[in-house]
């Protein structure tokens, strides 16, 4: 398998896009020449936003970078990995919980695809705590989550939070 080590990929279900998750986005952008924001499209979870908002909202945020290309997968990561010859997969983790279920993810991925690195990236301290469930649920009662979410998305989830209040 040829991987590209100049080539890397962060998955998520970025549902909804947070702050910390730009933020680990621009910081790895900054590492490899070529980054793959690879949206999670599991039709086993329920999601806030489809697939195509989630692209959609990344897209819109990340536009100015260059070297960001904002996909929707359905399929394992490591088969997008391996179809898009990506040598690493960038993982942003907050605490030490996040580290033991990302390790024991990255021991996996290790074994279906030898050939992947994966670069754990620890969270900005100023967004140590988002969560987008909590987000979601903050959104869900009115909170104001301007602080913890692009305006783009704060904007979108306060019209989608309104509607589904009707």
């Amino acid at each position: 398998m040829n991987s590209n080590f100049r080539t890397a990929m962060l998955p998520g279900s970025f549902d909804p896009p947070t702050l910390g998750h730009v933020d680990i986005i621009e910081r790895s952008a900054r590492l490899y020449d070529r980054l793959y924001v690879v949206i999670a499209d599991n039709v086993h979870k329920s999601y806030l936003f489809t697939p195509e908002e989630r692209l959609s909202m990344l897209k819109e945020i990340l536009r100015e970078h260059e070297n960001i290309e904002v996909v929707t997968h359905s399929g394992l990561v490591v088969d997008f990995a391996k179809t898009h010859k990506v040598g690493v997969m960038v993982r942003g983790v907050r605490a030490l919980a996040d580290f033991g279920y990302e390790f024991e993810l990255a021991m996996t991925n290790k074994q279906l695809y030898p050939g992947l690195e994966v670069l754990f990236l620890p969270t900005s301290p100023k967004y140590f705590l988002l969560r987008s469930s909590a987000i979601k649920e903050m959104a869900a009662f009115g909170a104001d989550i301007s602080s913890m979410v692009p305006p783009l998305v704060a904007e979108i989830m306060k019209q989608r939070l309104k509607r589904g209040a009707k």
